[in-house]
């Protein structure tokens, strides 16, 4: 990768050499508390392995993933699961948007999810969602971006600690490109992870 704060896109290979780095950043997001699905303590290898463990999801298409870098370590990370089945390619979910403690309140995180939302509408997605914990610093980054809170689930994910906290689902209208999603899933996937 660059050395530089720009995201770029990960190919499985790139994403498989970069895994110790993306993993290294999981491990310090998930012990400064950021619920991800992940309990306490996690180590960075057994986060590195998790990262690992996408590449055929990027290989095939299914899911997008950015990174983005200073001179010492990934700093912060953002994917884009779009979805499968024929009644939902218009669609597709913002994951694992997290940027490490040293580079928040630098309008990283903004970055990275602008960037999503830009290639997901490129690909001719017209609507994106995803979940976040009900009050966390992540609730106010999508809703001043413009994404609408579609509800709240009680009780949905543990923070690190095991601790049950309800989560805010939201969805936010994309203007694609105006192509339709090809029909073939298998070549809509490659599209997309181009």
């Amino acid at each position: 990768m660059r050395d530089d704060r720009t995201p770029i896109r990960l190919s499985a290979e790139q994403l498989v050499a970069a895994a110790d780095d993306l993993g290294a950043l999981l491990a310090d997001v998930v012990d400064g508390g950021s619920s991800l699905g992940f309990l306490a303590p996690l180590g960075p290898t057994a986060a590195a392995d998790w990262w690992r463990g996408l590449a055929p999801a990027v290989a095939e298409g299914r899911l997008a993933v950015w990174a983005a870098r200073d001179a010492e370590r990934v700093t912060g990370t953002v994917s884009v699961g779009f979805v499968d089945k024929p009644n939902g390619r218009h669609r597709a979910e913002i994951l694992k948007l997290m940027v490490h403690g040293s580079a928040r309140g630098q309008g990283l995180a903004r970055t990275l999810l602008a960037t999503a939302e830009q290639v997901a509408a490129e690909a001719g997605v017209t609507l994106l969602v995803l979940d976040t914990e009900t009050g966390s610093p992540a609730e106010s980054l999508y809703r001043s971006g413009g994404w609408t809170a579609a509800g709240v689930i009680p009780d949905y994910a543990a923070d690190p600690a095991g601790v049950l906290h309800p989560t805010t689902l939201f969805f936010k209208k994309v203007v694609g490109s105006g192509a339709p999603r090809p029909d073939d899933p298998a070549r809509q996937y490659r599209s997309a992870a181009r």
